[in-house]
């Protein structure tokens, strides 16, 4: 269903009673709210939890902002490297707002914050800026940004920022899955049938790139939040592949040691994607970190 957030349209999917205890779940680059495996949101469901999934702006049915135009992406990054500012046709607290604005327009007072990739750099813009609205925060595969941080290999970068050849379904899905086996969990290969059909369903649904450009614009132009890590409060659980190419481990280390009191689960095997055999980890760790706040 779309509702009215931060003063744009938002697609949401909400599974769960109202009344119960609510889990946000901010989702990554272009990535749109089916992203998030149905396993991990039954699993979550079968816990007690209300369950709330969006399309970011910009992505999926959520409202587009192509009047914005594009993003100079190369020039971007060139001027981030020699420190100068770079401007987004809108930032991650643009993207921050419309998360807390999900949470009004659904009558949530405070939620638990479940935020992946760039969705966990969201999340760490809600949990600072918005501390009575969050009751736990867990960080996936996410990163504060910092300069001195490991970045991905060159390649994994050339393959994030190629174009597909061919824009039709069956063509974009064959990129897309190519683009996983590059970033993806080297120990959780998923099965290439069932996979190829996922990417189907999704392209399907919704495929703008031009959103994900602008995304990724805002990425760039929020740089380092570090010292912005000190300001979070709630308790706070970082989950991390060992082995994601995309954005390296070491990331997970440095939020720990920037957010007080933060867990960390580093999962062998594990790179930038959502292995479904996983997932009964993940639930339970965010169940596990959600029993903290009380």
């Amino acid at each position: 269903m779309q509702i009215s957030a931060n003063s744009i349209a938002i697609e949401v999917d909400d599974q769960g009673p109202p009344a119960a205890p609510t889990v946000l779940l901010i989702m990554g680059l272009g990535m749109q709210l089916t992203a998030w495996p149905d396993v991990l949101v039954n699993d979550l469901l079968g816990r007690g939890f209300r369950v709330i999934r969006f399309d970011n702006r910009d992505v999926g049915l959520s409202q587009g902002f192509d009047d914005l135009g594009s993003p100079n992406l190369m020039w971007s990054a060139l001027k981030h490297l020699v420190h100068l500012p770079v401007h987004s046709p809108y930032g991650l607290t643009d993207m921050a707002e419309d998360a807390v604005g999900v949470l009004d327009a659904l009558g949530v007072q405070r939620a638990h914050v479940v935020g992946a990739s760039l969705g966990g750099m969201v999340a760490q813009h809600v949990a600072a800026k918005h501390a009575a609205r969050v009751l736990s925060l867990t960080l996936i595969m996410t990163t504060s940004s910092a300069r001195a941080l490991p970045q991905p290999a060159l390649e994994v970068s050339r393959k994030l920022m190629a174009r597909p050849s061919d824009t039709s379904p069956e063509g974009l899905a064959e990129h897309y899955q190519q683009l996983f086996e590059t970033i993806g969990s080297p120990a959780y290969r998923p099965d290439p049938q069932a996979f190829h059909e996922q990417m189907m369903n999704s392209v399907q649904r919704a495929w703008r790139p031009l959103g994900t450009a602008r995304q990724l614009a805002a990425v760039v132009a929020d740089g380092d939040r570090t010292a912005m890590l000190a300001r979070i409060q709630a308790p706070t659980h970082i989950v991390h592949g060992a082995d994601d190419p995309l954005i390296p481990v070491a990331a997970a280390h440095q939020l720990q040691e920037c957010i007080a009191g933060a867990t960390l689960d580093i999962i062998p095997g594990m790179g930038h994607d959502f292995p479904l055999p996983l997932m009964p980890r993940l639930a339970a760790g965010i169940a596990t970190n959600a029993a903290r706040a009380a």
